[in-house]
């Protein structure tokens, strides 16, 4: 009598039965590294370490050498958002990668995380001037943060993305955005002199009325 075989499980179909409770930012992640697992023939791999719950494992993945990308980002998201500081190293590297998606997940993570550490980190990030190009993102989380490093961060940054001609204006605005969102008045002659910037005009008037009201 020939044996009934049943189709495997897809990953899509395990995720959609993993992810019932969890942010949608995780959901995002996982959908992600879904795609880059399937992709490498590792979807085994990924559906374990999607659904294991044991902290010490995820902390491995870390370590451990070989181990491909997708899989340390797994690792590091889920032991950030729950609150486990051995992710720290992990998510600041991927903060400063060049693939923005996993800067955005990173720094969801970082927040979670709230390790006192990740002010300074950000801050050298977004002030490194030979990776500026990488710099959105630490921008951003030092606006989220609201630490003391955040203020002088920004206005480091903007000031040298003021000259004429400079490459890098999404990362200029993000910090005439943050200066504005941070309410600091440290920061109105900066703000000031970005209101004849074409790209960045706008949001410093934004910016400077949100100092007159504050």
């Amino acid at each position: 009598m020939r044996r009934a075989t049943f189709p495997r499980p897809s990953i899509r179909s395990v995720l959609a039965d993993t992810l019932t409770v969890m942010d949608e930012e995780f959901r995002s992640l996982a959908d992600r590294l879904a795609d880059e697992a399937d992709a490498a023939g590792e979807s085994a791999a990924y559906r374990a370490l999607l659904a294991t719950e044991d902290g010490e494992e995820l902390a491995r993945v870390l370590v451990e050498r070989e181990r491909p990308l997708w899989a340390r980002e797994m690792a590091a998201f889920r032991l950030g958002c729950d609150g486990d500081r051995r992710a720290f190293e992990a998510l600041v590297l991927l903060l400063n990668h060049r693939d923005p998606e996993r800067c955005v997940c990173a720094a969801h993570a970082l927040v979670r995380l709230g390790d006192p550490r990740t002010p300074r980190a950000a801050a050298a990030l977004a002030t490194n001037a030979l990776r500026t190009a990488y710099a959105l993102h630490p921008v951003r989380l030092l606006t989220a943060l609201r630490a003391p490093e955040s203020v002088p961060a920004l206005m480091s940054t903007l000031e040298r993305l003021l000259a004429p001609g400079d490459p890098h204006w999404r990362v200029a605005l993000a910090c005439v955005e943050g200066l504005g969102q941070l309410g600091d008045e440290r920061a109105r002659p900066l703000l000031a002199a970005a209101l004849p910037h074409p790209r960045l005009g706008g949001a410093a008037r934004d910016a400077l009325g949100r100092l007159d009201t504050a």
